[in-house]
C-alpha cells in the first residue's frame, strides 16, 4: 500500500463519525417498512425528477428551496434523511449542508434514488407506484439483506 492504514483508534473515530452522517437505502427502507416515524425522508431533486419516481412518503424539497421552505415542511425536532439521484451526484450533500445550516439533524442516504430502485424498492411516480426487480449486480437477490 502506498499509504498505510490509520491507527485503529483514528479509524474507529472516522468510521463512527461517517455512520453519524450517512445511511444507506436498505437501512432507510427497513426502517420505513417497520413503520419508523423518528425521521423524515427528503427528496432534494427537481419537480420533474420527483414526478419520475421518489421514495414513498418522502417530502419533496428541492435543494435551492430549502432555505425558504424547510420550516414549512419539516419539524426541526425530527431528523432528516436526504437523497438525490445517486452516487455520482452531490445534490444530497448540498441539501444536507443547507439543512444542517438551518439547525436540522441530517443524514445523507448513500446511493440516492438510483440505488433505491436498483435494490428493488417501490417508487411513487406521477402515474402511480412502480417497482423493478433488484439488480443482481448491486443487491442481494437470494436473501432479505446482504448480511452486513
Amino acid at each position: 500500500m502506498a499509504v498505510p492504514p490509520a491507527p485503529s483508534a483514528d479509524a474507529a473515530a472516522y468510521f463512527a463519525a461517517r455512520l453519524a452522517f450517512h445511511t444507506d437505502v436498505a437501512d432507510v427502507h427497513t426502517a420505513l417498512a417497520a413503520g419508523a416515524t423518528d425521521f423524515v425522508v427528503v427528496d432534494s431533486r427537481s419537480t420533474a425528477s420527483w414526478d419520475q419516481g421518489h421514495v414513498p412518503g418522502a417530502v419533496h424539497l428541492p435543494t435551492a428551496q430549502i432555505p425558504q421552505l424547510a420550516r414549512q415542511f419539516l419539524d426541526p425536532a425530527v431528523p432528516v434523511v436526504v437523497y438525490c439521484w445517486g452516487p455520482g451526484c452531490d445534490g444530497a450533500t448540498r441539501a444536507a449542508l443547507a439543512l444542517a445550516r438551518l439547525g436540522y439533524r441530517v443524514k445523507e442516504m448513500l446511493g440516492g434514488i438510483e440505488y433505491w430502485i436498483r435494490e428493488g424498492y417501490a417508487v411513487e411516480t406521477a402515474d402511480g407506484t412502480r417497482q423493478l426487480p433488484p439488480d443482481p449486480l448491486t443487491a442481494p437477490v437470494d436473501a432479505d439483506d446482504c448480511g452486513c
